[in-house]
């Protein structure tokens, strides 16, 4: 086993310069969600130059490679689309699209998936095929995820990893967990409705600003005291519009906002639970509303056995000091769309900057990108190992 790591990483250090240049290449050229055909295309043409034919969807966004013979037994999954924001930090590969860029690090994930691929296509000893699948999406509600699965292409795999940028984490390190590691994350947007008035009688009308306040300040006290304690919730609001002059009380008031939890059966009942709730605030107060809520994706749990396996793989490659126990998250990912069907894990890549870290999602984001070579020699050893115990 030490020969197979050896060898791994000898050709992760060959090709890091390669899916280095790839990565600021994505970067320089980013796509948002279902748009990513550029994106597509420079990720084929890198894994051609390494004899590896990429199986691209019929829409030309997203695409597969599948790495040795026999049937699929493993996966590793890397999301491809950039976000709608305005770039602000000034790298020499600085986005050239205006109002989008990749401030998530799936240009990282993209490299360091085909990079992966590399390396294993040029290992003698791969037990059966591993496939990596390039997702359009992940950013979209609902995900790529769920039109990837629906297409079925995780059909025939026993496991399936991933890997997220993490900017908290050094270069070099790894973040590992078992269970839960992001949450569930739903959208509602609520229109409360009423007659609408004069602000010298609210007495004769609904006051829906001031049940607006009600439902801004009740609604995650009263899902909270219905849900058990132990198990996380997170009602956040981030929009309310209703009125246009001070003295008329408005006819009808919108609030969008989020829903966020770890635990998949009280996410399977939410949406009732949030009906429920807002119908015992605003029905008292005489208000009618509508509630429009949009599933998310599952958390992500990660599976005890694909876990353990892919953390041993880390720490073979990296050292035990460097293959941390991670953080739960209270952001969303796709993946755990395929984890419905498939035992799988998702882990954190260190990609902290020297300088103060920039979050995700931010128009100042960057990575270091020694974090790259790292993603590719821990994702390919741990597929390895994962595509042994699955063979």
């Amino acid at each position: 086993m030490s020969e197979r790591i050896d060898r791994i990483d000898d050709l992760a250090r060959e090709f890091a310069p390669g899916m280095v240049e790839l990565r600021r290449a994505l970067h320089a050229h980013p796509e948002t969600g279902w748009n990513e055909r550029a994106t597509t295309e420079r990720i084929a043409a890198a894994l051609a130059a390494a004899g590896l034919e990429a199986v691209t969807r019929p829409d030309g966004i997203g695409a597969t490679v599948d790495v040795g013979t026999g049937e699929p037994a493993v996966g590793f999954r890397a999301d491809i689309d950039a976000l709608a924001i305005q770039e602000l930090a000034s790298p020499v590969y600085r986005s050239t699209v205006p109002g989008v860029m990749h401030a998530c690090g799936h240009d990282v994930h993209a490299a360091v998936a085909v990079g992966i691929a590399c390396i294993l296509g040029r290992i003698d000893d791969l037990s059966g095929r591993v496939r990596v699948i390039f997702q359009p999406a992940e950013e979209q509600i609902p995900g790529g995820a769920v039109t990837l699965r629906d297409e079925g292409v995780h059909r025939g795999l026993s496991a399936l990893v991933a890997f997220h940028v993490d900017p908290a984490l050094p270069p070099g390190r790894v973040g590992a967990r078992v269970g839960a590691i992001t949450s569930a994350s739903d959208r509602m947007v609520i229109k409360l409705s009423g007659p609408g008035g004069h602000t010298s009688r609210p007495h004769q009308t609904v006051d829906l600003l001031a049940t607006a306040g009600r439902v801004l300040t009740d609604l995650p006290q009263l899902l909270r005291a219905g849900v058990d304690p132990r198990k996380p919730l997170a009602v956040v609001f981030g929009r309310i519009a209703g009125g246009t002059v001070e003295n008329v009380i408005p006819a009808e008031v919108e609030l969008g906002g989020t829903v966020r939890v770890f635990d998949a059966d009280l996410w399977r009942e939410l949406p009732k639970l949030v009906d429920n709730a807002i119908a015992a605030i605003a029905g008292p107060l005489g208000a009618d509303f509508e509630l429009d809520y949009v599933r998310g994706s599952p958390p992500v749990v990660n599976d005890q056995g694909v876990a353990e396996v892919f953390a041993a793989a880390a720490r073979s490659c990296l050292g035990d000091e460097n293959v941390v126990h991670t953080h739960q998250s209270l952001g969303s990912e796709d993946l755990a769309w395929f984890f419905e069907d498939v035992p799988g894990a998702m882990f954190r890549l260190g990609c902290a900057l020297e300088r103060k870290p920039v979050d995700l999602h931010s128009a100042s984001f960057d990575v270091d990108e020694r974090c790259i070579e790292t993603g590719m020699r821990v994702g390919a050893a741990a597929l390895a190992d994962l595509a042994d115990h699955h063979s």
